[in-house]
């Protein structure tokens, strides 16, 4: 089954929450790479809009304000292969070629 909201499929429960919300999460819960700096802007934000949402929407606004209390949502790491440490060449045959 599919879910659907406004339009768009949500692929993920935190897409999902999002579209059927209207919310950012991570305007609520940051990200972990934030600066102290970062942080206090996202914050002072998050408080405006959650006492529009208390006064619009008091559920929604008691579901933002407990995402205030968790930790900060991990960065995505691009998907694709892992590369191994390249490990530097030793030795005297470094850069000689062998003919056939």
């Amino acid at each position: 089954m599919k879910n659907i909201v406004a339009g768009h499929e949500a692929v993920t429960a935190t897409e999902f929450a999002e579209l059927a919300l209207g919310i950012d999460l991570e305007l609520f819960t940051g990200s972990a790479a934030e600066s102290a700096m970062e942080r206090a802007a996202r914050l002072d934000v998050a408080h405006e809009v959650l006492a529009e949402l208390r006064e619009s929407d008091p559920e929604t606004a008691a579901y933002a304000e407990s995402l205030l209390r968790t930790l900060p949502l991990k960065t995505r790491r691009p998907a694709g292969r892992r590369r191994a440490a390249r490990r530097p060449v030793s030795g005297g045959m470094a850069g000689s070629a062998v003919a056939a």
